[in-house]
């Protein structure tokens, strides 16, 4: 009976206990509950204007001349220097000699024609005196003015047929134009710049031999300069092809304007795109260099009643977020174009919209709101 007793008075104790905890348990409040708030998203945004917007096609391409003319010689013989150093990166003048080429030997058979020209034109002076008076002083001045030094006149024109006979019967049309010949074969000795610009590249030296053929050399106009822009097939549509293009470079930090100046007939089976050819304006590329890669911005057409947004405003290709009545509105909008940086809506929205310009996570439609700064029109049309 003792040993009952003792395993029974713990049971008692410990269920005594949990009855006096449940009792003390019953005058304890539970804490009040915390309220959600829901604090309003601060947003940069952009106030709606519908208006005309021009389209932009963004694009980057090379810098290169468009003269750039190889040098090769018509005649054999030494090289000799010009009016400027023919090595590479020498600038040069339009006009300038840029070298010659040794031309003893053909203008002592020049002068040897020249010789027997005249000896033919004395031989037949005196038919034409003799025959014809009054043409006579016509052919007379002419001999006078020949020299030996100085390129043959224009021989007199005549319709009367005996004196052309004189003339071919001593062959002084034969030598004529055999003088004629050998003085053109005296310009190719001499290379003079026909533009400003300079020297891409020299073969050869002074003091070397060169032989009919042989590559002496290449320049470039670096006032004229084009760019070929590779343009999407897409993009094509939107050219506005009599507008003012612009040039950027960020390495010179410099921007230039031009026009298109053609347009390709085929596609780029690799890359589906078509090239554009575009100018830089005369007299504005001095700070430019052959084969610099630039930033091109090409106008397009414009989109009425539109506004643009940057590309990451935008959800889904076709939604953006609003603020209205203090709340984010998830709407559907009509994307026009889109471009490298912005796109072109030009329905959905209504003139004083508050439009969201900026990336929003973690949001839902209906979500309050409000306006942290407002974008210039500035900031969003780079």
């Amino acid at each position: 009976m003792k040993f009952k007793k003792i395993y029974l008075y713990p049971v008692i104790i410990l269920m005594a206990g949990i009855l006096i905890m449940e009792f003390l348990g019953g005058f304890k409040k539970d804490p009040p509950r915390r309220e959600f708030i829901v604090h309003p998203k601060n947003v940069l945004v952009k106030i709606a204007n519908p208006r005309d917007v021009s389209s932009t096609i963004s694009a980057y391409g090379k810098a290169v001349s468009s003269q750039p003319i190889t040098l090769f010689s018509e005649v054999a013989g030494i090289v000799e220097p010009g009016d400027i150093p023919f090595l590479p990166a020498q600038s040069f003048r339009k006009g300038q000699l840029l070298f010659k080429i040794d031309d003893r030997q053909v203008r002592y058979e020049l002068k040897s024609l020249k010789s027997d020209f005249l000896n033919a034109l004395a031989s037949v002076l005196p038919e034409i005196k003799l025959d014809f008076p009054d043409d006579y002083q016509r052919f007379q001045e002419y001999f006078n003015r020949c020299d030996f030094e100085e390129k043959l006149p224009i021989l007199p024109q005549t319709k009367n047929q005996k004196i052309k006979l004189f003339l071919t019967r001593f062959n002084v049309y034969k030598l004529y134009y055999s003088i004629q010949t050998q003085e053109i074969r005296i310009e190719k000795h001499y290379f003079y710049a026909p533009f400003s610009g300079s020297v891409l590249s020299a073969d050869l030296r002074v003091g070397s031999t060169v032989r009919a053929g042989s590559k002496i050399g290449e320049i470039i106009n670096l006032d004229n300069l084009e760019v070929n822009v590779p343009v999407p097939v897409s993009d094509i549509q939107w050219l506005k092809r009599n507008g003012i293009v612009l040039f950027s470079s960020s390495e010179l930090n410099k921007t230039w304007t031009g026009k298109i100046k053609r347009i390709g007939s085929t596609i780029d089976e690799r890359t589906q795109t078509v090239p554009i050819y575009s100018t830089i304006q005369s007299g504005k590329s001095k700070n430019l260099f052959n084969g610099i890669f630039l930033n091109i911005q090409i106008p397009g057409k414009k989109i009425t009643n539109a506004e643009f947004l940057p590309r990451k405003a935008i959800y889904d290709n076709q939604y953006i977020y609003l603020i209205k009545d203090g709340k984010l509105k998830y709407t559907k909008v009509n994307i026009a174009r889109k471009e490298s940086n912005r796109v072109i809506i030009n329905s959905g929205i209504q003139k004083g919209d508050t439009l969201v310009t900026e990336v929003l996570l973690g949001v839902a439609d209906g979500m309050p709101a409000q306006v942290r700064a407002i974008m210039k029109e500035a900031d969003n049309n780079e």
